[in-house]
């Protein structure tokens, strides 16, 4: 198996510090971003790297260009990039969209919307084999939400995520030939704090039951579709949107 070094974006809670201490486990070396909490941050560090990988911490928002700049200087610290998750993103409270701010909707627009561009465009520039990368792979974390509407809870969410869906698409065309693979996986109900974020901390309890497999997934089974595509093993995997839903 093939050490690689990834960047994932807001990797100190829920499926992005699954995934990364997956990783770690692999023998990964790891670049941890985080956008406020660096104590959480550190703690998957030291996870990642008693798991046997390599590990660093880097805060950065990634609505914020700079940032994501910066993020993936410092990502090259642990060496050439081999793969980017792009994971960062944000819930609102349940509301109709007749009730939702523009505050609300520019939020949300920025973090899921222009932040996956910004993440995905850099690692774009990195990775590309005309630019001097090895190629790689580009994994974006959507959600089934895309599909199915999230009406009166969070159509501005879902909406983002569509954005993310069609820039899987796209984007996989565009860097075929560049070697570099972009794959989305849209998780369905996962047990993780971001619903608290949203003001539901058992939303996935609550609502997963209704799944066809009767329960909400983890971040460990989400993570288990991220290394995937991360590695080797899905080499004619590319454009693809892998649903990990449990069914809905």
């Amino acid at each position: 198996m093939s050490r690689k070094t990834i960047l994932i974006t807001g990797a100190s809670r829920g499926i992005g510090r699954a995934a990364a201490i997956q990783a770690g486990g692999r023998g990964w070396s790891v670049a941890v971003n985080y956008v406020g909490n660096r104590d959480a941050a550190q703690d998957v560090v030291e996870a990642v790297k008693a798991a046997g990988g390599e590990a660093i911490a880097i805060q950065g928002d990634v609505a914020v260009e700079a940032d994501v700049l910066g993020m993936f200087e410092e990502a090259a610290r642990l060496g050439p990039l081999d793969g980017v998750v792009v994971n960062a993103g944000i819930v609102a409270p349940p509301q109709p969209l007749v009730d939702m701010s523009v505050e609300r909707l520019r939020r949300m627009f920025d973090v899921n919307v222009l932040g996956a561009y910004l993440c995905a465009r850099e690692a774009a520039r990195r990775l590309v084999r005309s630019r001097g990368g090895k190629g790689g792979s580009i994994v974006l974390i959507s959600s089934v939400a895309a599909s199915l509407g999230s009406p009166g809870e969070y159509v501005d969410y879902a909406g983002s995520k569509g954005a993310v869906d069609t820039l899987t698409k796209g984007l996989a065309k565009e860097l075929g030939a560049e070697g570099v693979r972009v794959n989305a996986v849209r998780p369905g109900l996962i047990d993780t704090d971001i619903h608290a974020s949203g003001l539901q901390p058992d939303r996935a309890w609550r609502l997963g039951v209704n799944a066809p497999l009767g329960r909400p997934g983890t971040a460990d089974e989400v993570a288990e579709a991220i290394l995937w595509l991360l590695s080797d093993a899905s080499s004619y995997a590319s454009g693809t949107l892998l649903d990990v839903s449990g069914g809905r």
